[in-house]
């Protein structure tokens, strides 16, 4: 962690960095033109970086690779009028915030808030007031998976669902326990790596408690993510019996390398926590300059397996919009 940016979490203002000026001070970042182009592009997407993320980045590095994951670019204004719904939400949209894609799962859309704003966000043009299972429309979405005796498994994703408060996290869980076919819930969440201190101990017992089988899938890409504290909450949920996963995205110049693939699987598992996917980056308006070809990735993928057993080899996946399942890309190697 650097000297300069630990600072800022030790200050009096720990709420996340959302001005492009306060962001390239903190860093001292070089300004070549680079500040106009952030300005720019965060008019598209707005900047959220939480200063514990800040605090693991380098300092003076404008391709440090955390940083790349929220930095706004001038790439992101010249491919912004590209697809806007990547993996097909809106066509297994049931209304109220619940996504219907797979079978024996169902999806609540919980909120649009991100405790970070990653650059590459498949869900970055998602109409969130439109289609969201808060507020009002929180029982019509838990009455469409109670209706639906096949859903065993119901996913908070948003946003991010680490984004509402225990209080209101417990309420919706409650509910959802009310719900005998549901066996199963799964968070996905990037926060506990980007704000690890929002993985508190509250919020961890709740979910030991559960009657349902909770999981956690967090979402980190590169080793440098994996700060001390992070490894330290989440081995605090891993101790208590919730199952630990983490998802990744091949992001160029950020993570598509062996060995920074290899250092990111071996501090997960340090971490207790297994890695799942590593999925293909989403051919979403904005984000495509992180995009790595399917050919590239398979051959990754391929190196990864031949330094590392094969339960800490993530699956290379890709979510087509329409398909029954993701897309797996089978490795041989393994």
């Amino acid at each position: 962690m650097s000297s300069l940016a630990a600072a800022h979490i030790d200050s009096a203002t720990p709420d996340p960095i959302r001005d492009i000026d306060t962001l390239f001070n903190a860093l001292s970042l070089p300004d070549d033109g680079r500040r106009e182009a952030a300005r720019r592009a965060a008019g598209l997407f707005g900047l959220r970086v939480p200063r514990h993320y800040l605090a693991c980045m380098q300092p003076g590095d404008i391709d440090d690779p955390l940083l790349r994951q929220v930095l706004p670019i001038e790439a992101e204004t010249v491919d912004s009028a590209g697809w806007v719904d990547a993996v097909g939400d809106r066509a297994s949209s049931l209304g109220h915030g619940v996504l219907h894609k797979y079978h024996g799962r169902a999806l609540l859309v919980t909120t649009g808030a991100c405790a970070v704003h990653c650059r590459y966000c498949f869900r970055r043009h998602f109409d969130y007031a439109a289609d969201h299972a808060g507020g009002s429309n929180e029982d019509q979405a838990l009455a469409l998976i109670a209706a639906d005796t096949s859903i065993c498994e119901v996913i908070l994703s948003g946003g991010d669902p680490l984004s509402l408060t225990n209080q209101k996290l417990s309420r919706l869980l409650e509910k959802i326990e009310s719900i005998a076919h549901v066996e199963t819930l799964r968070l996905h969440s990037r926060t506990p790596i980007v704000d690890p201190k929002r993985l508190d101990d509250e919020l961890i017992g709740r979910l030991a408690d559960s009657r349902l089988h909770a999981v956690l899938v967090v979402h980190a890409n590169h080793p440098h993510e994996l700060s001390t504290f992070v490894t330290e909450r989440l081995g605090k949920a891993a101790s208590s019996d919730i199952t630990l996963l983490n998802q990744s995205v091949l992001l160029s110049a950020v993570n598509n390398d062996v060995e920074t693939l290899k250092q990111l699987s071996k501090k997960l598992f340090q971490a207790r926590v297994l890695p799942y996917y590593l999925h293909l980056s989403d051919p979403v308006a904005g984000a495509t300059h992180f995009d790595v070809d399917v050919t590239t990735a398979t051959r990754l993928v391929a190196s990864l397996s031949a330094h590392l057993p094969g339960y800490l080899v993530p699956k290379l996946t890709q979510e087509i919009a329409g398909e029954k399942a993701k897309t797996t890309y089978a490795n041989s190697a393994y």
